[in-house]
């Protein structure tokens, strides 16, 4: 159970109290007005003790919330968008939406990872876990948008990629690989932003870029939390001890040079305001591509590969 959802139930049951009280001082000539400010006191409080501060395994919690924006709520909150289909080689990857688009009337190429809302959805979409043709098919969208000379805008929000066997038969890594040499070639800016879970390489596939967003709630990482847990302690319950070790919270990330730019969330997280998020977010996107549209292609790739180049530090002990 997601420990966030769970901590919100007494949060959504005082909701309910304060919008009947509300309905029935409408209906009566009683005056409630003293008792709703107080319930709804109460409300801020236990929103403040919830939300205020938390722990990275609350914010894995909060980027995994079943009612989180997906990606093709992004999608299909820019002004005009063209879905484009298939990978030209085997199949359509549905974990992977992208096409023509436009943001506030510049003409862009949108692709963003999506895990689907409902358990129908979910299967359809693979949860959001990309097959190689996923990533040819991000491959094809990038070239297409280098041919063109089109901006390029990446929602992330995948636990991973696909792990099947049949993934890793049609060359799983080298798709990612390829993905990563494209982004990394393309002569027009590129924005992307980790929308919910970015994860491992599935994730990086997507967020080789100019400027590199993220959601205050969100988290990046090389594994998942209870992925690393098994691995290093042969014990995935200790998740929540792996998600502080790994560092993975917009925080630690914005300190660490990986993501350029965080972008709040309301109080409670992206789902209690969904449009007012996606709308922050699209905002940010578009004033990146601003500036990213006043640098000449050779230094916007000369800066891209120094931006990358100086993640992370080697130390060791001399003598």
């Amino acid at each position: 159970m997601n420990v966030i959802v769970e901590r919100e139930k007494g949060l959504l049951q005082l909701e309910q109290r304060i919008a009947e009280l509300k309905t029935h001082a409408a209906q009566q000539p009683v005056d409630l007005s003293a008792e709703i400010r107080a319930l709804e006191t109460k409300y801020g409080q236990i929103q403040r003790e919830i939300f205020g501060k938390m722990s990275p395994w609350q914010r894995v919690n909060m980027a995994r919330h079943p009612k989180r924006p997906l990606g093709s709520d992004y999608i299909h909150a820019l002004d005009q968008f063209d879905e484009l289909h298939g990978d030209r080689h085997f199949r359509d990857d549905h974990a992977i939406v992208g096409g023509f688009a436009k943001l506030k009337g510049r003409r862009v190429i949108a692709i963003a990872q999506d895990k689907g809302r409902d358990t129908k959805e979910k299967v359809y979409r693979n949860f959001g876990m990309p097959s190689p043709e996923g990533y040819r098919k991000v491959i094809r969208l990038v070239q297409l948008a280098a041919h063109l000379g089109l901006p390029v805008v990446t929602f992330i929000d995948t636990s991973g990629a696909d792990p099947g066997i049949g993934s890793e038969e049609r060359a799983q890594a080298e798709a990612i690989a390829r993905s990563l040499y494209e982004l990394a070639d393309a002569r027009v800016p590129i924005v992307a932003t980790i929308i919910g879970e970015g994860g491992s390489g599935g994730a990086l596939a997507l967020a080789l870029a100019d400027r590199v967003l993220m959601l205050e709630h969100a988290v990046y990482s090389v594994a998942s939390p209870e992925g690393a847990a098994a691995i290093l302690w042969g014990d995935a319950a200790r998740a929540e001890e792996a998600a502080t070790r790994l560092k993975l919270t917009s925080d630690d990330l914005l300190q660490f040079g990986i993501v350029d730019e965080v972008i709040l969330e309301p109080l409670g997280g992206a789902h209690r305001d969904g449009a007012g998020t996606i709308a922050r977010v699209l905002d940010a996107v578009d004033s990146a591509l601003d500036t990213l549209a006043q640098v000449p292609a050779d230094e916007l790739l000369d800066r891209r590969y120094r931006k990358f180049r100086r993640i992370g530090a080697a130390t060791g002990a001399t003598g």
